[in-house]
């Protein structure tokens, strides 16, 4: 697999899969890899991720689950090709299927009721003004510029099979919105995991679990710290997440 100008090969740290990313545009964080080891699919099972981009979750979630069939919504076409070619280097083509669309237009795309499992890293950054470049890779991915919470959680709400789980990432900032747009779709919150970088800090993420037509009951995990007092990464992250 030849790699494109201002491209490389990033180690996974599981099944020896790589991915191909761009430090120029936008490269996956530990926010996408966190989320790979608390989403869940059964065996069998379909997944699709809204807003894939460089194909970072399918790909990881594929290597820890017995799901069957993995599927990436991108809007970014150099996004897509780059995790097309990805899932081609990792021989993975018979697994995920990487798709270019709009999550506005998952609709039309899709059948309704067709996944088992969605997961999303969405944009954080609610609105898109005062932006510089606001076409630009990094923005679009950080900022509701193309796709807002309400967008994703409908999105997901659709795609969704009764009974299915729906999977995210966020700010602890938005919890009042993220609960709030869930709701009006049908996905009630189930399990939900700060995670702190240091356990004398505040949150800088949360972990969340949603069921299409679920029953209110919300189970709050232990949070999730990434750095010991020695300043290295905790034994969990290393041993569950590969850092």
């Amino acid at each position: 697999m030849e790699l494109k100008k201002g491209e490389r090969f990033d180690d996974l740290e599981r099944n020896g899969y790589e991915i191909i990313q761009n430090r120029d545009k936008f490269c996956f964080g530990m926010d996408a890899v966190l989320l790979s080891g608390f989403a869940k699919v059964k065996r069998g099972g379909r997944l699709i991720d809204l807003g894939t981009g460089t194909g970072i979750l399918p790909i990881l979630i594929s290597a820890k689950t017995g799901g069957e069939h993995f599927t990436g919504l991108e809007i970014q076409s150099e996004s897509v090709d780059m995790a097309r070619r990805s899932v081609i280097h990792n021989g993975l083509e018979k697994r995920i299927d990487i798709i270019e669309g709009d999550i506005r237009e998952a609709d039309v795309l899709f059948d309704a009721a067709s996944f088992d499992t969605v997961v999303s890293n969405p944009p954080y950054m609610a609105g898109g003004r005062g932006i510089p470049n606001p076409d630009s890779p990094k923005a679009i991915a950080r900022h509701e510029i193309l796709c807002t919470l309400s967008d994703v959680a409908r999105a997901a709400s659709y795609l969704l099979k009764e009974g299915g789980s729906f999977f995210m990432v966020h700010r602890p900032s938005r919890l009042p919105d993220i609960f709030e747009e869930m709701r009006k779709n049908r996905l009630e919150p189930k399990r939900l995991r700060f995670v702190h970088p240091h356990t004398d800090k505040k949150p800088s993420m949360v972990l969340l679990e949603a069921r299409k037509g679920g029953k209110a009951e919300l189970k709050c995990e232990k949070p999730l710290i990434i750095y010991g007092e020695d300043g290295k990464y905790t034994e969990e992250i290393r041993e569950e997440y590969g850092y």
